[in-house]
């Protein structure tokens, strides 16, 4: 049998939490802070998202010597994948909000993909399927 599997959470260590949440929120309209609390040594970390999903947002405490930069070849998170119901209507939302789209061209006709950077340099992916069928979903060669 085939094991069931799901990503529940992600977990990211943010400069401004506060504007990690907006970015969150701007993305994802039904995500709600499940927790928001201090740890023993003082850190705030909070939990973002849905019943079922979420993204953990931990303060950091140190600022790296060199910045990390996603595509750049090294060790890393190049960005989170989520899937959505409109990409078009989630674009509008972010460049209302003022983030930068950072959409490589991208061209399938079974799905749309759209990308942004979040205030801290972070990208993100965004994708809406045209197909329920998954061999048309998954299509590598169109």
């Amino acid at each position: 049998a085939q094991m069931t599997v799901r990503l529940e959470h992600a977990n990211l260590c943010v400069r401004d939490i506060d504007e990690m949440i907006r970015f969150l929120q701007t993305s994802f309209p039904a995500f709600r802070i499940r927790r928001d609390a201090i740890d023993a040594d003082g850190t705030r970390w909070v939990h973002v998202g849905v019943d079922d999903t979420y993204i953990t947002l931990n303060q950091s405490t140190a600022e790296p010597q060199q910045r990390w930069l996603p595509y750049e070849g090294k060790p890393g998170t190049n960005h989170l994948g989520f899937e959505v119901d409109d990409v078009e209507q989630l674009r509008e939302r972010l460049r209302a909000a003022g983030y930068v789209d950072s959409t490589v061209p991208n061209s399938h006709p079974f799905r749309k993909r759209v990308y942004f950077n979040d205030a801290e340099g972070n990208d993100w992916e965004f994708v809406e399927y045209l197909s329920q069928d998954p061999l048309e979903r998954n299509d590598y060669e169109l």
